[in-house]
């Protein structure tokens, strides 16, 4: 007889595996994972894209704690609020390109991209625009594992095996602002919006062509399309400003954050909305018919206002770019010693292309302590941006003794 399978079934994972295979975090401490066996990891993804300040900050965790003393959860539906989620909302504003826009509050950052489709339909059909309805996603986009995110997302795996998803989704490549504009052209009078992460993350960590990011703004304003900021990854110092359209210098109507707003220390996540759009929502009579159990969740928002006001104290939107400037030395070294082909990235968000694939490249790597992501021929590193000049360096002894031993 064969045993029972786990009660837990993991995300992204085989569900046939047994829990004894998966590894055992039991404690963490700024850039360093420890297992149940003792073992030292060193966090190299941030956990998931997101723990910015770091495990085990105190200030979040005390923070958490006395707001559960004090209120420990109610929903902000009509017609109640409280602080924390007023706090968090006008703190979030305030770093963003839209420091008098609005924001919405939820939990994941699916929950975020399914609000912000839902919410440039919604603009779009008030405008009197029934037929704008297309959403144009990009080629290697991930906007999360709702039916929406996944209908928008350009991973063409993750879409597979749900059976029908959205319809009046289209897709444009990732690097090729001719093409989109070719799509406009046939499309522009029916599409709703268009939404991109600046820095595609989990397609492989890939920056924007010079200028692609300033054309999708110009399709968007020519065709009365909205342009939506996927800034899940993107967003709180990961490159270098607060949020990367301020990196790259091109402002949405909408933008989607969660991760790096609490470092994963609370579940919470939102939409940013331009002033603009926040005054045509708030026109009189509009009810929004949109919202989740937990939002706006006091203790989720207690968290991201300690979180956001350490990242500022701690100076870690400038520290992304001196994590930048040493991984950049390091690999400049590597691709010079024809280690690996090629990198990019920003900021504190990079990816090295190893000419082959990468799974066994990272489990070797993690076998000796250290945790990165693969994808396709390309190792992911999206350290916590406390990561120390020497983490840095292990990282890139590790990658170089790893892929050495690999050949």
């Amino acid at each position: 007889m064969t045993n029972p399978a786990p009660a837990l079934m993991h995300p992204f994972s085989e569900p046939g595996k047994s829990e004894s295979d998966f590894i055992n975090i039991v404690s963490a401490e700024g850039s360093t994972l420890y297992d149940d066996t003792g073992k030292r990891y060193l966090d190299g993804m941030a956990s998931l894209w997101y723990c910015q300040v770091g495990h085990g900050r105190r200030e979040i965790i005390d923070a958490i704690t006395t707001q559960l003393n004090q209120l420990e959860v109610y929903n902000i539906f009509d017609p109640f609020t409280n602080g924390p989620a007023r706090d968090v909302a006008e703190l979030i504003a305030s770093k963003s390109p839209h420091p008098n826009g609005r924001v919405f509050l939820g939990c994941s950052g699916s929950e975020a991209v399914d609000t912000a489709l839902k919410l440039a339909r919604t603009i779009q059909q008030r405008r009197g625009n029934a037929g704008k309805q297309i959403i144009v996603r990009r080629t290697l986009g991930y906007h999360g594992t709702n039916v929406g995110g996944t209908s928008v997302q350009g991973i063409a795996p993750n879409r597979e095996g749900w059976g029908d998803l959205l319809p009046n989704v289209l897709e444009v490549p990732s690097d090729n602002i001719e093409e989109a504009a070719k799509l406009f052209a046939e499309h522009g009078e029916n599409i709703a919006a268009v939404i991109s992460e600046p820095v595609q993350g989990a397609g492989g960590v890939i920056p924007p062509e010079d200028g692609y990011l300033q054309g999708l703004r110009k399709l968007c304003d020519q065709h009365g399309a909205l342009l939506i900021f996927d800034e899940v990854i993107c967003g709180f110092g990961r490159t270098g400003s607060w949020f990367a359209s301020q990196t790259f210098g091109v402002t949405p109507d909408l933008m989607t954050f969660a991760k790096g707003v609490t470092s994963g220390y609370q579940p919470l996540s939102g939409v940013i909305i331009s002033k603009e759009l926040g005054e045509e929502l708030s026109e009189p009579g509009v009810l929004l018919r949109t919202g989740y159990t937990y939002s706006g969740h006091p203790a989720a928002c207690a968290a991201g206002v300690a979180n956001i006001n350490l990242i500022e104290s701690d100076g870690l939107v400038e520290r992304a770019n001196h994590i930048g400037k040493k991984t950049v030395e390091g690999f400049d070294a590597l691709r010079a010693d024809g280690v690996i082909k090629d990198y990019r990235g920003v900021g504190g968000i990079w990816s090295a292309d190893i000419g082959r694939d990468t799974a066994h490249v990272k489990n070797d790597m993690l076998a000796k302590g250290v945790f990165v992501r693969g994808v396709g021929d390309s190792i992911c590193w999206c350290p916590p941006l406390v990561v120390t000049d020497d983490e840095i360096g292990q990282f890139i002894e590790v990658l170089q003794e790893t892929l050495q031993e690999s050949e």
